[in-house]
């Protein structure tokens, strides 16, 4: 099993953090990862993503130009990322916030409205909890557990106070698409 990911937003976003989590996910249930960002000098605001890529064997390459899922945080992300989306994969993207939706009829399209979600928590910071939750409940990468880990990596220690609400954000974003899939299966 190898599955390559592209997560991209603005930054601030969290859309790197998102990417990382899942990749420390990854690494503490043994598997290979590669984790590579790509953001913009002003960083705030700017463009920001990264691949992800999680393996059960070793990962020849972390540039690619096609993926098996895109997790867009925003419309630029939509627009320059759908088509690289491979035949059969997945476009997670906040529909909140995105104006025009992807249209390829080859790929499973899941619109996720996580920034309404982060507004009910009152922290927008965990939409991308939000998002990763919705990935993971489609692809079943890594173990709910794993996520736990990967927060414990990537937060300081000061913010370890906020691993409860981003376990709360990651798990709303599972069911967010799991009653996506309800409704189509």
């Amino acid at each position: 099993m190898k599955h390559e990911s592209v997560f991209s937003g603005f930054g601030g976003q969290g859309v790197l953090t998102a990417g990382m989590i899942l990749c420390y996910a990854g690494l503490n249930e043994g598997k290979e990862v590669c984790w590579m960002p790509s953001y913009g000098p002003e960083m705030r605001g700017g463009t920001a993503n990264c691949i992800a890529i999680v393996s059960d064997e070793k990962i020849s390459s972390p540039i690619i130009s096609k993926f098996d899922s895109v997790v867009a945080f925003n419309q630029p992300s939509v627009d320059k990322f759908e088509s690289m989306v491979k035949p059969g994969g997945n476009l997670f993207y906040e529909s909140t916030n995105v104006i025009s939706p992807p249209t390829r009829t080859d790929i499973d399209i899941f619109p996720i409205p996580a920034a309404n979600e982060a507004n009910k928590l009152n922290n927008l910071k965990v939409l991308n909890l939000i998002m990763l939750g919705a990935f993971n409940g489609v692809t079943n990468l890594v173990d709910d557990e794993s996520i736990v880990f990967g927060l414990k990596q990537v937060l300081p220690e000061r913010y370890h106070n906020l691993i409860p609400l981003n376990k709360e954000a990651y798990l709303i974003g599972k069911r967010l698409v799991e009653d996506i899939l309800s409704k189509v299966g």
